[in-house]
C-alpha cells in the first residue's frame, strides 16, 4: 500500500462518496475506485459497503481508516520537525481542552502561539475528560487538560489548578457569588445534570451523598452548553465549574453561587504521554497553556480557582 491509497481511503470514509473524494483529491473517480480496490485486494477484505447514505466503512475499513489517519499524521509531524527554519520551533501539536475551559483558553492560546511560534500547526480538540484521556492514551492527542486524575503508567499528570463547583440557576433566582448555596438547598430544585458516568457527575453524586440529600434529576445531557440552555429555559438548576459560567453570569443570562455544605472541588491537570520523545513544539505549547491558565487565575477570570504547584515551566 502507498500514501495515495491511504489518503483515498481516509477521504472516502470522511465524505462518504467516491465522487466527492475524487474532487477533493483532484483525481478522476476511477482512480480513487482503483486505489480502494487495490487496498481491498491486498488486505483480502472489503473496506466499504454502499448504503443509501453513501459509502460506509466496514468494521475492517474503520480499523484501517483509524490506523491510516494516525500514520499520515505522524508523517506530517516528522516532515515539519526535520525541515524547520533555522532557530524556529515547528511541528503539529494536537491539544485537548476540557469543554468548560474553551471560552477562556482557546483564543488566547492561539493568539500567543501564532505570535511566538508561527511554525507550530496547532490543532484544538474539545471534549469531556474521559474522552480526552482515551484519545491521549490512543495517541491522538499530544497533551490534554484532564481533571481529577493522577499519573498513570501511560500518562504524566501535572496538577495545575483546582476550582470550586457552582450552583447555577436562571437569572431570576438571583444567586450571588458572595452567598454560597448549601447542597440541600440546590437539591430542593429540579436539577439538570451531566449524564451518569460523566466525571463531573461523579463529583456531584459524591457531594450529594456527603450532604445526605436525594437529587430530583429533571434532565441529563453530555453537553455543558445544553445544561446551561435548559437552565435558562427554566427546566431546573445545575452544578458546573466556575470557569464554564463566568461569561453567562457577567452577561446576566444566568445567576450562580459557590456550592457549599459540602464544598465540591475539581482539580485540573496537564496530562502528557510517558513514552517517547517530547518534540520541542509540544513543550512550547505546554508552556504557553500553563501560562494562560496561571494568567486567567491571577486576573480573576477563572472563578474561585487556585493555582496548584509553583515549579518553573
Amino acid at each position: 500500500m502507498d500514501f495515495k491509497q491511504l489518503k483515498a481511503l481516509i477521504t472516502v470514509a470522511e465524505v462518504g462518496s467516491v465522487t466527492r473524494a475524487a474532487e477533493l483529491l483532484h483525481l478522476v473517480q476511477p482512480a480513487v475506485t482503483r486505489q480502494i480496490r487495490t487496498l481491498e485486494e491486498e488486505l483480502g477484505v472489503s473496506l466499504f459497503e454502499r448504503t443509501r447514505q453513501g459509502m460506509r466503512p466496514t468494521d475492517a475499513g474503520a480499523i484501517m481508516v483509524e490506523r491510516a489517519r494516525r500514520a499520515l499524521n505522524e508523517l506530517e509531524r516528522a516532515r515539519a520537525e526535520v525541515r524547520p527554519a533555522p532557530g524556529a520551533v515547528t511541528g503539529i501539536v494536537t491539544v485537548g481542552l476540557l469543554e468548560s475551559t474553551t471560552d477562556l483558553l482557546a483564543e488566547p492560546l492561539v493568539t500567543t502561539l501564532t505570535r511566538a511560534h508561527p511554525g507550530i500547526d496547532l490543532r484544538l480538540i474539545t471534549a469531556y475528560s474521559g474522552h480526552l484521556q482515551q484519545w491521549l492514551d490512543d495517541g491522538d492527542l499530544d497533551l490534554s487538560l484532564l481533571y481529577n486524575m493522577d499519573s498513570t503508567p501511560s500518562l504524566n499528570a501535572r496538577p495545575l489548578v483546582r476550582e470550586h463547583l457552582w450552583v447555577v440557576a436562571p437569572a431570576s433566582a438571583g444567586l450571588r457569588a458572595d452567598e454560597p448555596v448549601p447542597f440541600a438547598e440546590a437539591a430542593a430544585h429540579p436539577l439538570v445534570m451531566p449524564a451518569s458516568g460523566h466525571s463531573l457527575r461523579v463529583l456531584i453524586d459524591a457531594g450529594a451523598a456527603r450532604a445526605d440529600v436525594d437529587m430530583n434529576v429533571a434532565a441529563q445531557t453530555n453537553s455543558m452548553r445544553v445544561q446551561k440552555q435548559l437552565v435558562r429555559a427554566g427546566h431546573g438548576w445545575t452544578v458546573l465549574p466556575g470557569v464554564g459560567i463566568a461569561d453567562d453570569v457577567t452577561d446576566g443570562t444566568l445567576s450562580a453561587a459557590p456550592l457549599t455544605e459540602p464544598d465540591v472541588w475539581r482539580s485540573i491537570v496537564l496530562a502528557t504521554p510517558r513514552s517517547g520523545r517530547t518534540p520541542p513544539a509540544v513543550e512550547a505549547v505546554a508552556h504557553e497553556l500553563v501560562q494562560q491558565i496561571r494568567s486567567a487565575v491571577a486576573q480573576g477570570s477563572w472563578l474561585t480557582a487556585e493555582v496548584l504547584g509553583t515549579d518553573a515551566d
